[in-house]
Protein backbone atom coordinates (compact mmCIF):
# COMPACT_ATOMS: atom_id res chain seq x y z
CA UNK A 1 0.00 0.00 0.00
CA UNK A 2 1.34 3.36 -0.84
CA UNK A 3 2.08 5.81 1.77
CA UNK A 4 -0.69 8.36 0.71
CA UNK A 5 -3.01 5.41 0.54
CA UNK A 6 -1.90 4.17 4.36
CA UNK A 7 -2.58 7.84 5.93
CA UNK A 8 -5.89 8.31 4.70
CA UNK A 9 -6.76 4.73 5.76
CA UNK A 10 -5.23 6.06 9.50
CA UNK A 11 -7.22 8.95 9.38
CA UNK A 12 -10.41 7.19 8.73
CA UNK A 13 -13.18 6.78 11.83
CA UNK A 14 -14.11 3.27 12.38
CA UNK A 15 -17.17 3.46 10.90
CA UNK A 16 -15.75 4.93 7.52
CA UNK A 17 -13.62 2.08 7.70
CA UNK A 18 -16.70 -0.36 8.26
CA UNK A 19 -18.54 1.57 5.63
CA UNK A 20 -15.55 1.44 3.14
CA UNK A 21 -15.54 -2.85 3.58
CA UNK A 22 -19.60 -2.59 3.47
CA UNK A 23 -19.25 -1.15 -0.02
CA UNK A 24 -16.49 -3.38 -1.17
CA UNK A 25 -18.66 -6.12 -0.24
CA UNK A 26 -21.78 -4.64 -2.03
CA UNK A 27 -19.39 -4.10 -5.02
CA UNK A 28 -18.45 -8.10 -5.08
CA UNK A 29 -22.30 -8.92 -5.21
CA UNK A 30 -22.98 -6.31 -7.21
CA UNK A 31 -20.56 -8.30 -9.71
CA UNK A 32 -21.55 -11.50 -9.09
CA UNK A 33 -25.15 -10.43 -9.40
CA UNK A 34 -23.78 -8.84 -12.91
CA UNK A 35 -22.69 -12.45 -13.87
CA UNK A 36 -25.85 -14.21 -13.82
CA UNK A 37 -28.05 -11.29 -15.24
CA UNK A 38 -26.36 -12.12 -18.58
CA UNK A 39 -29.26 -14.30 -20.71
CA UNK A 40 -29.29 -18.16 -20.04
CA UNK A 41 -29.39 -20.43 -23.09
CA UNK A 42 -30.85 -24.27 -22.01
CA UNK A 43 -28.06 -26.25 -24.29
CA UNK A 44 -26.92 -29.16 -23.73
CA UNK A 45 -23.49 -29.86 -24.79
CA UNK A 46 -20.96 -32.89 -23.99
CA UNK A 47 -18.30 -31.34 -21.88
CA UNK A 48 -15.20 -32.69 -20.07
CA UNK A 49 -14.20 -31.23 -16.69
CA UNK A 50 -10.55 -30.79 -15.14
CA UNK A 51 -10.00 -29.98 -11.92
CA UNK A 52 -7.80 -31.09 -8.84
CA UNK A 53 -10.76 -34.00 -8.48
CA UNK A 54 -9.34 -35.80 -11.42
CA UNK A 55 -11.55 -35.36 -15.09
CA UNK A 56 -15.22 -36.80 -15.59
CA UNK A 57 -17.61 -35.61 -18.49
CA UNK A 58 -21.08 -34.55 -18.06
CA UNK A 59 -23.23 -32.01 -20.14
CA UNK A 60 -23.85 -28.60 -19.88
CA UNK A 61 -27.34 -27.25 -18.67
CA UNK A 62 -27.20 -23.88 -19.94
CA UNK A 63 -24.98 -21.28 -21.22
CA UNK A 64 -24.31 -17.81 -20.82
CA UNK A 65 -21.90 -14.41 -22.09
CA UNK A 66 -20.10 -15.09 -18.81
CA UNK A 67 -19.89 -18.66 -18.31
CA UNK A 68 -21.59 -22.18 -17.82
CA UNK A 69 -23.60 -24.36 -15.47
CA UNK A 70 -23.35 -28.30 -15.80
CA UNK A 71 -23.90 -30.90 -13.32
CA UNK A 72 -21.30 -33.36 -11.70
CA UNK A 73 -20.94 -36.14 -8.81
CA UNK A 74 -18.29 -34.48 -7.12
CA UNK A 75 -18.34 -31.13 -4.89
CA UNK A 76 -15.97 -28.13 -6.79
CA UNK A 77 -15.93 -25.47 -4.04
CA UNK A 78 -16.03 -21.64 -4.50
CA UNK A 79 -13.45 -20.35 -6.26
CA UNK A 80 -12.05 -23.36 -7.18
CA UNK A 81 -10.48 -23.34 -10.71
CA UNK A 82 -11.04 -25.34 -13.49
CA UNK A 83 -10.34 -26.72 -17.11
CA UNK A 84 -13.01 -27.74 -19.29
CA UNK A 85 -13.78 -29.00 -22.85
CA UNK A 86 -17.48 -28.05 -24.30
CA UNK A 87 -17.47 -29.97 -27.80
CA UNK A 88 -19.53 -28.22 -29.95
CA UNK A 89 -21.25 -30.12 -33.37
CA UNK A 90 -20.35 -29.57 -36.59
CA UNK A 91 -23.39 -29.20 -37.64
CA UNK A 92 -24.59 -26.71 -35.75
CA UNK A 93 -21.41 -24.31 -35.85
CA UNK A 94 -21.15 -25.16 -39.74
CA UNK A 95 -17.90 -26.61 -39.69
CA UNK A 96 -16.75 -29.98 -41.06
CA UNK A 97 -15.86 -31.59 -37.62
CA UNK A 98 -17.10 -30.96 -34.16
CA UNK A 99 -14.67 -27.96 -32.36
CA UNK A 100 -13.37 -27.89 -29.33
CA UNK A 101 -14.11 -24.75 -26.68
CA UNK A 102 -11.34 -25.35 -24.41
CA UNK A 103 -12.04 -23.02 -21.29
CA UNK A 104 -10.42 -22.37 -18.17
CA UNK A 105 -12.80 -20.62 -15.35
CA UNK A 106 -13.60 -20.67 -11.78
CA UNK A 107 -16.58 -21.81 -10.11
CA UNK A 108 -18.59 -19.36 -8.61
CA UNK A 109 -21.83 -21.06 -7.78
CA UNK A 110 -22.19 -24.35 -6.83
CA UNK A 111 -25.32 -26.36 -4.99
CA UNK A 112 -27.47 -29.75 -4.93
CA UNK A 113 -30.25 -30.83 -6.37
CA UNK A 114 -31.56 -34.42 -6.59
CA UNK A 115 -28.58 -36.06 -5.32
CA UNK A 116 -26.06 -34.52 -7.76
CA UNK A 117 -23.92 -31.28 -8.00
CA UNK A 118 -24.79 -27.96 -10.24
CA UNK A 119 -21.74 -25.86 -10.49
CA UNK A 120 -21.32 -22.58 -12.64
CA UNK A 121 -18.55 -22.00 -13.96
CA UNK A 122 -17.60 -17.87 -15.10
CA UNK A 123 -15.07 -18.42 -18.17
CA UNK A 124 -11.95 -16.35 -18.02
CA UNK A 125 -9.84 -18.18 -21.21
CA UNK A 126 -10.96 -19.91 -24.02
CA UNK A 127 -9.55 -20.82 -26.83
CA UNK A 128 -11.48 -22.50 -29.89
CA UNK A 129 -9.59 -25.63 -31.38
CA UNK A 130 -10.76 -27.57 -34.69
CA UNK A 131 -10.08 -31.56 -35.32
Amino acid sequence: MSPELREDAASLSPSQSVHGATEAANAANQHYTDLQSAARFPIKLAVSVKSKLGESRTETQNISANGVLFRLDAEMPIGAPVDFTISLPADVVGADADVQLDCRGRVVRSFEDDGRRGVGVVIDEYRFERH
